[in-house]
């Protein structure tokens, strides 16, 4: 198996027990090692007090993108820090790209970075996710 083909089978394997991402109308657009990209819309349900986007759901939008991306080896790996910093406000209505980089990769701990854009570009937020790997693979021992 190629290391494409390892992390598109991860990302199905992910996917399919991903309720929380599902739920909100999340797609994941693409998946590579070390990569990902995921894009939702922006409904009524996630808007704040000043009718905008709620900071939370465009956390969890570069969360996921981040999941999928440390999760591309074969290797299952969780969250140990993340932090985001929101750049430009977000309408209802817009669709946001959440697209994730790895930085570093060794050992057991990585680091990602996860630009949120709308469809025009405009970055509202960046994100930065140190990973942790845990016991277990996605596709079982023999991938």
């Amino acid at each position: 198996m190629t290391p494409q083909e390892m992390a598109e089978a991860c990302a199905r394997a992910m996917w399919n027990d991903d309720s929380a991402s599902q739920r909100l109308g999340m797609v994941l657009d693409a998946v590579g090692p070390g990569h990902a990209t995921l894009s939702m819309t922006i409904t009524d349900d996630m808007t704040n007090g000043h009718g905008m986007c709620h900071g939370g759901y465009i956390f969890t939008l570069a969360d996921s993108a981040f999941a999928f991306a440390c999760n591309s080896y074969n290797q299952r790996v969780v969250a140990q820090q993340c932090a985001v910093s929101f750049l430009n406000p977000v309408a209802r209505g817009t669709r946001l790209i959440a697209t994730a980089s790895e930085v570093s990769r060794r050992g057991r701990s990585g680091i990602y970075d996860v630009r949120v854009t709308d469809a025009d570009g405009t970055v509202v937020a960046e994100f930065r996710g140190h990973s942790r790997s845990i016991k277990g693979t996605h596709l079982g021992e023999e991938a």
